[in-house]
């Protein structure tokens, strides 16, 4: 329950309704285990009743150990090529920053209201300064909870549009999308096909945007059957590049809209007795460590993800510290990265 007038909670407050001192909601809050059990439940939720979240991490009480202050950082896939390139660069500014960073995931069997309060109470028990979400976007019960509690949220590369209600860190897709096709219609190919994730996804949306208008501004026509989506992993663009290049026309070059699935479409090339890029470049996206060890090295557009993560973790921290924002939203810069992947088109004569 809110205090009466939108007075904040204390601890004094918290610890009066359950029966305990100061010092031991002050315990629980900042994850001490040398707490009873049944004593830690019942100071977690008269937190939770009383809407308690310290903005800061509670200072020790007499005897106690300070803990250095925590982000949550939420995954809501399997880990890949990708994550771990934004998880180190969210280490490095943790590390820089003093605060340390625990990875975990949202449980799905707390998607209502109810439980959202419950799993964001956990948190600011837990001393949690802010979440940090990786590419997925909270669901609205969850976001409702972070603030009423007060907890700052940071999506980066976020799946849905960005909201002047949601802090967020993302790159220049519509660019990077621009400048990968672009490198391959300089190569003389016109028969361009695009490989990319989710169709709701505005980071898809805007790299498929980019492939679009490069095509157009070149005159190069796209046919409806070169535009394949799937999640952005190396089977999807296994299972499309063997579907593409099974056309009666298929293309002589794929932009691909991850690193893993232009990985998958080389395979399809490969396994269709095709050589990379003699007989068809594939540019692919994000340039994680994928695409130095791929055979041939893989030209791609650079997503600065270590560079994103960084930037995600000190936003955080600044939001955690009451400090305004400039903008609600973020875009770092793309870059064409030029490896072996690509090259000019032996065969133009059959381009249109």
């Amino acid at each position: 329950m809110a205090e009466r007038g939108g007075t904040r909670a204390t601890l004094a407050t918290v610890a009066a309704s359950a029966g305990v001192s100061v010092a031991t909601v002050s315990k629980v809050l900042n994850g001490r285990t040398d707490v009873a059990p049944a004593t830690r439940s019942r100071v977690k939720n008269l937190l939770a009743q009383h809407d308690y979240v310290a903005r800061r991490a509670e200072p020790p009480t007499a005897g106690d150990r300070a803990e250095p202050p925590t982000v949550e950082l939420l995954f809501h896939k399997d880990f890949n090529a990708y994550g771990i390139e934004v998880v180190q660069g969210l280490l490095d500014a943790g590390d820089a920053a003093g605060v340390a960073v625990v990875v975990s995931r949202r449980p799905d069997d707390q998607r209502d209201t109810g439980g959202a309060a419950q799993w964001v109470a956990d948190l600011a028990a837990a001393g949690r300064r802010a979440v940090i979400s990786v590419v997925d976007q909270l669901p609205e019960a969850d976001i409702e909870a972070l603030h009423r509690f007060g907890l700052p949220l940071v999506v980066i590369d976020p799946l849905n549009q960005p909201s002047a209600r949601i802090t967020s860190v993302g790159s220049t897709n519509f660019s990077g999308g621009l400048a990968a096709t672009q490198h391959l219609l300089a190569l003389s190919h016109r028969r361009i096909a695009y490989v990319g994730g989710p169709m709701t996804a505005a980071c898809n949306q805007a790299r498929l945007h980019g492939y679009r208008a490069a095509m157009e501004e070149a005159g190069a026509q796209v046919d409806d059957a070169y535009v394949r989506t799937g999640d952005f992993l190396y089977d999807d663009g296994l299972r499309e590049g063997l579907a593409l290049l099974d056309l009666a026309e298929p293309p002589t070059a794929v932009f691909a809209a991850s690193d893993e699935t232009a990985l998958g479409v080389i395979e399809a090339a490969r396994s269709r007795g095709l050589r990379v890029p003699e007989n068809l470049s594939v540019v692919g996206f994000d340039d994680t460590q994928l695409a130095k060890l791929s055979a041939p090295p893989l030209t791609t557009i650079r997503q600065p993800l270590r560079e994103m993560g960084a930037v995600a973790m000190r936003t955080a921290l600044r939001l955690a510290a009451g400090e305004e924002l400039d903008s609600h939203h973020v875009e770092l810069a793309t870059q064409l990265v030029e490896r072996r992947s690509t090259s000019q088109l032996q065969t133009p004569t059959g381009a249109t």
